[in-house]
């Protein structure tokens, strides 16, 4: 459990799972640097990444990580590595013994440590306080401020405000959030001459402040880019998911002009999940959040534009060019189109739930509802990864978390690892043949009823928190008309488009089309929403970077 002294200060964060040492850093850092510096400090790498993760939501900075090398289950190297997706200004520390001088200098390079401490480090005046001194400078010497944050006052039980947070969470934008009816909301709700009937109010740093914004405007408020530079790229991505940044990044650093549109936030289905332990070079796992913050700053690093809360509404051909027609009636152009927009998850379909959207009923992981839930009975429904990983999440503040599936077991469609989890959790329940029959509540969520799909019996059970996971469709409608589609709205591409060898009706090229491009020449689909996809995120990564590698090859013979 992370400890601290003080609020509202830049943050010293000190972690070793020996609670006499972890308090003698603590103090000796107080000592010195507690009129500036908040201390926190945690006893276990697990405690201490929770730590970081409610500093960074809540907007506030990390100067320098400690961390002790000989910790269990998650020793400090490893601490440090996954600190840096979360705070990757901060200065690094490892606290070693003599005898592992031989790690920290490897952690030199593998974590970007910026020094090591050798155990004891008395006196602290010589061996601790000149190291921290330095390093404390260099910090404000690169830049490194406290970022003002957003302010959201709004109600707990409101579906907009619980969409606001999402928003702002999901595009990495610092916010501190006040409830309407507490005192420090109402004087923020007063001060902004708003009253507590239109909500969310939302403050941006500069002291603007706009009640019940829509995703555009709340996106210009935060400081998101959603104007284009340009008129003309060379590609445009239509969706931040994975696949969608794959492109951004392969095809910025290709030398594409290239630009990425988003409606809500970057990362798709994969960016609200809690834990991805099966990605390909993350054997500790890797938050979707965390996964979604690398991969879009190393998008713009190369020079990709990206632009948040626009909703494209048509595609159109006109000669060589592929015209993105956005909502508001504005276009943008480019000589290739990747649609990477990924699926949504399905509604369930029973009395009161609409009604209770966003009020204790959530679609997704809703992760920022997640501290609300601590000490409640939790249900998930779902049988997929997506509901394996958001029950074992969830599982570690709410009293009990029960998964709802409808089909007999979980091996059909849960990977084998998360059902070990799962049955190793003590307060993760399982209940096959269960389906929802119907929501109630005034306000908010308050009971559901259940229904077993063998026997037809009802049950009556009392929760404010429903997370719904049951399949995905994808978003393709405005498509319509435009690429070929199968059944089910997936988007045919390269093979899938041709009837015994022959070309899709309607193309007017001498070639057949490449592996990921659609009924359309120069557009491209990648990821969930291409028909027989894998629905993996690392499938739908390396699609993303395929899909470029053909958008080079259709540029070269256009």
């Amino acid at each position: 459990m992370a400890q601290s002294a003080g609020s509202g200060r830049t943050v010293i964060l000190t972690v070793d799972d020996d609670p006499g040492v972890s308090r003698a850093v603590a103090r000796d850092l107080r000592r010195r640097y507690g009129d500036a510096y908040r201390i926190v400090r945690a006893e276990s790498g697990e405690a201490a990444l929770e730590a970081l993760r409610e500093l960074k939501l809540r907007g506030d900075q990390v100067a320098v990580v400690l961390a002790d090398y000989r910790m269990p289950r998650m020793n400090g190297i490893e601490f440090l590595e996954r600190a840096i997706d979360v705070y990757p200004g901060a200065r690094r520390v490892l606290l070693t013994a003599y005898a592992d001088t031989n790690a920290a200098i490897d952690a030199i390079n593998l974590v970007d440590l910026d020094h090591y401490l050798l155990k004891p480090w008395d006196p602290p005046e010589e061996k601790l306080y000149p190291v921290m001194d330095d390093l404390l400078e260099a910090w404000r010497n690169d830049g490194q401020r406290p970022v003002d944050t957003a302010k959201v006052v709004g109600h707990r039980w409101s579906a907009r405000s619980s969409d606001v947070r999402e928003f702002l969470a999901r595009n990495q934008v610092p916010y501190r959030w006040y409830s309407s009816d507490e005192p420090e909301g109402r004087r923020l709700l007063s001060a902004a001459g708003h009253g507590a009937e239109r909500l969310p109010l939302v403050i941006a740093p500069d002291g603007t402040a706009l009640a019940e914004p829509g995703d555009p405007e709340l996106a210009s408020l935060v400081g998101l880019a959603t104007t284009p530079a340009e008129e003309f790229y060379d590609l445009v991505v239509i969706g931040g998911g994975p696949a969608g940044l794959g492109a951004a990044v392969y095809g910025a650093s290709e030398g594409l002009r290239t630009v990425l549109v988003e409606r809500s936030a970057t990362g798709g289905q994969a960016g609200q999940s809690s834990r991805i332990e099966n990605y390909l070079g993350f054997p500790d796992g890797v938050s979707g959040a965390q996964l979604t913050d690398r991969a879009r700053r190393q998008a713009a690093k190369f020079g990709a534009e990206i632009l948040s809360a626009r909703e494209v509404s048509g595609l159109e051909v006109n000669g060589a060019s592929r015209t993105v027609r956005f909502s508001d009636g504005s276009a943008i152009a480019a000589h290739s189109v990747l649609l990477a927009t990924g699926v949504s998850y399905r509604q369930l379909d029973a009395p009161g739930l609409a009604e209770l959207t966003g009020r204790g009923v959530f679609y997704g992981s809703a992760l920022t509802e997640a501290p609300s839930c601590h000490g409640h009975e939790v249900y998930i429904v779902g049988g997929a990864n997506s509901a394996g990983q958001a029950a074992m999440y969830l599982s570690r503040g709410a009293r009990s978390v029960t998964l709802l599936v409808r089909g007999p077991s979980l091996e059909a469609s849960m990977s084998h690892y998360l059902i070990q989890q799962i049955e190793g959790a003590p307060n993760i329940h399982v209940r096959t043949g269960a389906v929802v029959e119907a929501a109630h509540g005034t306000d908010h969520l308050e009971q559901l009823t259940l229904r077993d799909v063998k026997s037809g019996s009802t049950e009556l059970v009392d929760t404010q928190w429903l997370f719904a996971f049951i399949g995905a469709a994808p978003r393709t409608d405005w498509l319509e008309g435009t690429v070929a589609k199968d059944e089910r709205g997936f988007i045919l591409a390269g093979p899938d488009l041709s009837v015994d060898g022959r070309p899709p009706g309607g193309w007017r090229l001498d070639r057949p089309p490449y592996h990921l491009e659609t009924s359309v020449p120069g557009v491209f689909v990648a990821g969930d929403a291409r028909a027989e996809s894998a629905k993996r995120v690392a499938s739908a990564v390396g699609e993303g970077a395929m899909a470029v590698m053909l958008v080079h090859r259709y540029l070269e013979q256009s």
